[in-house]
C-alpha cells in the first residue's frame, strides 16, 4: 500500500512547524520537520567549528548524524546521534546560519534521502523549504503557506519568547527579508511554489484555521 504524503512548503515564519504539527497529530500521520534536521547540521558544525563553506566537512557531517524524533510530554524532541538539542537547533545563532548550510548540494542530497525513506515507511506530513519541488514532487497533496514579511517576524519574536529569549521586530524583519532572498536565489533546491501547490495565505489566519483549511484540503481530495 502506498502511503500519502502531505508537503508543506513556504518562506520562513510562514508557520509551516507549527501547521504540519497539528494537521499531522489530527489525521494520524507522522510529522516530519525537515528544517530541524537542516538545523541540526547547522548546530553541530558550528559545534564542531566546522566552516560553514565548506561542503565537503558538512556533508560528511550529515551523513554520520543519525537524527530522529520523538515525542515527550506531548512536544516533539529532535536528537541527533541520540542527544536531544531540540532547544539548541532554535537558537539565533543557528537561524541565521542555516540557510548557508542548507544550500550545499551535498548537505541536501544527504537530507533528502534520509527525508524520502521517511516518506516510504508511514502516511506523513512534512514541512520544510523544497519539500514540495524537490523531496516530495508526487505528494498526495501539496500547500504553499503565505504571509506577508511583518506578520512573519512578529510569529519568529513569539517562537524566541517562548524559549526565554528576547529579540526585536526589526531585527526578526530584516533577517526574514535577507533569508527569503538568500532562500530564492540559491542554486540548489531556491524557495519556489509548484504549480501544483495549493496557496494558503496565513497572514490573517491563526494556527488553527490554517491548519483546518489544510485539513479540509486534504479530505476533500481523498473522498474523490
Amino acid at each position: 500500500m502506498s502511503h500519502k504524503v502531505i508537503a508543506i512548503d513556504g518562506p520562513a515564519g510562514s508557520g509551516k512547524s507549527t501547521t504540519a504539527r497539528i494537521v499531522a497529530a489530527r489525521l494520524g500521520f507522522v510529522y516530519l520537520d525537515t528544517g530541524a534536521m537542516y538545523r541540526s547540521i547547522t548546530y553541530l558544525a558550528l559545534r564542531q567549528r566546522i566552516a560553514l563553506s565548506d561542503e565537503e566537512s558538512l556533508a560528511e557531517l550529515a551523513k554520520c548524524t543519525v537524527i530522529r524524533f520523538s515525542i515527550r510530554d506531548g512536544i516533539q524532541l529532535t536528537l541527533a546521534n541520540g542527544e536531544d538539542i531540540t532547544v539548541e537547533i532554535r537558537s539565533a545563532e543557528v537561524t541565521a546560519s542555516v540557510s548557508e548550510v542548507s544550500a550545499h548540494p551535498a548537505v541536501r542530497r544527504i537530507l533528502v534521502q534520509q527525508q524520502q525513506q521517511y516518506g516510504a515507511s508511514a502516511d506523513l506530513v512534512v514541512e520544510g523549504r523544497d519539500t514540495t519541488s524537490v523531496v516530495f514532487p508526487h505528494a498526495f497533496l501539496k500547500i504553499y503557506l503565505a504571509a506577508d514579511v511583518e506578520e512573519r517576524a512578529k510569529r519568529r519574536v513569539k517562537d524566541f519568547e517562548k524559549l526565554g529569549k528576547g529579540t526585536a521586530l526589526e531585527e526578526q524583519i530584516e533577517d526574514i527579508k535577507r533569508r527569503d532572498k538568500y532562500d530564492s536565489s540559491r542554486s540548489a533546491s531556491p524557495l519556489t511554489c509548484t504549480p501544483d501547490s495549493v496557496i494558503v495565505d496565513t497572514t490573517d489566519l491563526t494556527i488553527e484555521q490554517q491548519s483546518e483549511r489544510i485539513i479540509e484540503l486534504y479530505r476533500e481530495r481523498a473522498s474523490r
